[in-house]
This record gives structure tokens, C-alpha cells and sequence, in this order.
């Protein structure tokens, strides 16, 4: 065990370091704040001191720019055949408001590292993928494909037009991309999809450990 840090933002940072280790290898349901403060060498008291809760120090560790609600709030009031739209909106406001450049170095540095590409992807599955995917026909297993395969079309759409700024898309205005972007997400959301079955996560962690 490491040994206790002195200062108190000694403390906290050493509390944020083994989350982000910890959160990284076990994702966020496998992880306890009580394993976390051992992993820090604090009392778990402290932890609590830190943060209001797991949420909350998950939210630290992966250091968010914004929060997701400022991408996904109110999309449970749109019809599924509208949600393409929805998300796209959000996307290209957000990016092209006044967080740009803090997105940009955000998204640089995530994608750059393994751990805090794991805490991302943990973020986008509990606390965005899932809103989406509320309400949509299909087993578990269909409607998480589809909206993963949705994340796809934007995450590509962030990178080709605002990372590495890809000619035509980088200069086109805002409206125009946006209704780009919305009919690829929504095809994913809600189109016929191939003649495949999509495996349950449960049965491929079954797979996997055998």
C-alpha cells in the first residue's frame, strides 16, 4: 500500500489516481469507494469528504470538459425516428460553441491514452448510449450494437471535422453538417439492420473467461 499523502491536495490527487486505475481496469459498477481509498492508502471517510459519491469521483477522474446532460438532456420528450436529429444538434452546437478548444484537447488526450479511453467509453455507455437507447424496439444485445454503431458515425464526424479538420466537411457551415450527420445516426438508430444476431455482453464475458 501506498504511503498516505500529507497535504490535502496531496490527498485528493492520490484518491483520483487509484479511482482512475481501478475504474480503468474494473469499469464503474466493479469498483467500490471502499477499494478505492485502500488503493489510495486514505480512510474511506476521507473519500467522502472528496466527493458526494462514486458518480461523483468518477466524474473527476475522467475529467469530463462538460457534462453529458449538456449533449443528451430532454431527448426522452423526441420520437425515436427523431433522435438522429436530436443527437446531431447537440453534437454540432456543442462543438461549435465556446467549449471547442477544450473538446478539442479533451478528445486528443483521451484518444491517446488506453486508461482514460476505457473511462470515456464507460461514461458514453452509462450515461449517454443508454438515454438513447431507451424506448427502442429489439433485445438488449440489438439496441446496444445499434447505438454503438451510432457512436461511431459521431465520433468520426468530431474527428474528421473539428481534430483533424477534413476538407470539404471542416468548412461547412454548421447547418449544412449537422444535416449531414443526423440521417447516418439515425440509420443506425432505427434502420434495417443485416441478417445478424448481435451477442448478449453477458455471453461474451462467458466466452471470454472460459
Amino acid at each position: 500500500m501506498m504511503a498516505r499523502p500529507k497535504g490535502t491536495s496531496d490527498r485528493r490527487a492520490a484518491i483520483v489516481d487509484a479511482a482512475t486505475r481501478l475504474f480503468a481496469d474494473k469499469g464503474y459498477d466493479g469498483v467500490s469507494l471502499r477499494e478505492i481509498a485502500r488503493e489510495a492508502g486514505v480512510d474511506a471517510a476521507l473519500v467522502h469528504h472528496y466527493f458526494d459519491g462514486k458518480e461523483s469521483l468518477f466524474s473527476a477522474s475522467v475529467a469530463l470538459p462538460i457534462e453529458p446532460e449538456m449533449i443528451i438532456g430532454g431527448i426522452e420528450s423526441f420520437a425515436l425516428a427523431d433522435r438522429g436529429r436530436f443527437v446531431a444538434h447537440a453534437i454540432v452546437r456543442l462543438w461549435e460553441g465556446p467549449q471547442r478548444h477544450a473538446l478539442a484537447a479533451f478528445f486528443r488526450s483521451t484518444i491517446s491514452s488506453t486508461t482514460r479511453s476505457r473511462l470515456l467509453a464507460d461514461v458514453a455507455r452509462r450515461r449517454i448510449l443508454a438515454r438513447i437507447a431507451e424506448g427502442m424496439p429489439g433485445d438488449r444485445a440489438e439496441r446496444d450494437l445499434r447505438v454503438s454503431m451510432a457512436a461511431t458515425q459521431v465520433v468520426g464526424f468530431m474527428i474528421a471535422r473539428y481534430i483533424v479538420r477534413l476538407e470539404p466537411l471542416a468548412s461547412l457551415p454548421a447547418d449544412e453538417a449537422e444535416a449531414l450527420l443526423a440521417p447516418a445516426i439515425q440509420r443506425h438508430l432505427t434502420g434495417p439492420l443485416p441478417s445478424i444476431r448481435p451477442e448478449p455482453p453477458e455471453s461474451r464475458v462467458r466466452r471470454t473467461s472460459s
